[in-house]
């Protein structure tokens, strides 16, 4: 099966998915939470994938080729991206609408890290698309660039380090909401923890801390690093 097929088997598994959603008109909040479940599968791999790079950037490859294998698939490829835009959109769309009925710490921790988590997936994924467009492998290297950067750093360690910690309180926010009381605060607690760990691990690592890393250096206009 050529690319070209894939593309258009792609395009149509999302033409499908649409129809259904507009002859069914579920709610938008289900829809959310359908997309955020298997759009979790996905970033919680890319996200190991990345720490594989503790072991060096060799192993971080090795990881990256076996998942590129499955995801770099046109149909879904096509697929992840129309669910990180319904995510963002449909997230930005149920966060404005409950602005003003949110109460309690959760659901403001819900609705910050979900408001986060849309701009960063926004602007990671416009940045590795056109970084592919300009042939230029969006591996650990590329992750890393901006982190060697003066002074690109102080934006780049804060921007890595709350999207994995957004990624985290956003399913701990889900957790507590649909567990049982007893069992909600401690998944919502488990989850602030292993965001806190990952995201200072991903940092330091990325910035040369734990492993030395052969630094590609993708920049933009006025020699600004582009966002990944």
């Amino acid at each position: 099966m050529n690319e070209t097929t894939q593309l258009a088997l792609g395009a149509t598994a999302i033409g499908l998915a649409g129809t259904w959603v507009w002859r069914q008109r579920p709610a938008l909040r289900t829809l959310h939470r359908a997309s955020a479940m298997a759009l979790a599968l996905f970033l919680g791999a890319h996200v190991l994938g990345h720490l594989a790079g503790l072991a060096g950037a060799a192993a971080h490859q090795a990881v990256l080729e076996a998942l590129r294998s499955i995801y770099r698939q046109p149909v879904v490829e096509g697929l992840l991206l129309a669910g990180v835009l319904f995510q963002a959109g449909s997230g930005l769309a149920l966060l404005w609408r409950g602005w003003r009925q949110r109460k309690g710490v959760v659901a403001w921790a819900q609705a910050l890290s979900g408001a986060y988590l849309s701009l960063f997936l926004m602007i990671h994924v416009a940045a590795v698309l056109a970084a592919r467009q300009q042939g230029v492998d969006t591996n650990l290297q590329f992750a890393a660039a901006g982190m060697h950067t003066p002074p690109w750093q102080w934006f780049f360690g804060p921007y890595y380090f709350l999207a994995v910690l957004a990624l985290c309180t956003h399913v701990g926010c889900a957790l507590y909401w649909n567990l049982s009381r007893s069992q909600g605060a401690p998944a919502l607690a488990a989850a602030l923890l292993v965001g806190l760990v990952l995201a200072a691990i991903l940092v330091v690592m990325l910035a040369g801390g734990l492993q030395g890393l052969a630094i590609l250096l993708a920049t933009g206009p006025s020699n600004m690093p582009a966002v990944a």
